[in-house]
């Protein structure tokens, strides 16, 4: 059975030793919570772009922000460093919502914007943590990537508002994110 993370609703995730209670929120407005960047479900075509940093392990393009980025920003810039790729356009799918409870981290609360992102594929040039990208039909990338255990329902539910076709025939429905017409970055290739 496939679960979708529903809005607001927490459930415990075990990460790097540490519990953290996670949340999917819907857009436009971020929850409390530190900004950690923004990560986005890219579509060159038909094509999803997956990055991986070890051949093994192959995710979305996104990390944390740089001092005084927002998210749209921190989206632009992370897609460029990881995937060798420009926004073209985006929309605002959601936000995922992180507070640890127990561990090194205990009270901190993480919150990151997700996306769903048109991208322009430039040569691909790693020069920073991701060394490798490949792209894969947007229908077989969720099987494709690695999720860490206990995050499927946050994947499922971004999948799902980025209206991925392997999701949506799973779960016999998708929607919508809202567009915040975001378009190339100032100075971007």
């Amino acid at each position: 059975m496939v679960r979708v993370a529903a809005d607001g609703v927490e459930w415990t995730v075990t990460s790097g030793g540490q519990d953290w209670r996670v949340a999917w929120h819907p857009p436009p407005h971020p929850p409390p919570g530190t900004p950690h960047g923004s990560a986005a479900v890219c579509l060159a075509a038909d094509q999803m772009v997956l990055v991986s940093g070890d051949v093994r392990r192959w995710g979305l393009p996104g990390g944390q922000p740089e001092p005084g980025e927002d998210w749209t920003a921190a989206l632009h810039r992370e897609v460029w460093e990881e995937a060798c790729a420009t926004v073209t356009g985006c929309r605002l799918l959601g936000y995922s919502r992180g507070r640890c409870t127990h561990g090194a981290e205990e009270g901190l609360v993480l919150v990151r914007a997700h996306w769903r992102a048109e991208v322009i594929l430039y040569p691909w040039q790693p020069a920073f943590e991701m060394t490798h990208r490949q792209l894969v039909p947007a229908e077989q990338a969720p099987d494709a990537m690695w999720i860490e255990n206990g995050f499927e329902p946050m994947y499922w539910r971004i999948f799902t508002e980025a209206a991925i076709p392997w999701v949506g025939a799973r779960l016999g429905s998708g929607a919508a994110g809202r567009d915040l017409g975001c378009g190339p970055a100032e100075g971007a290739p």
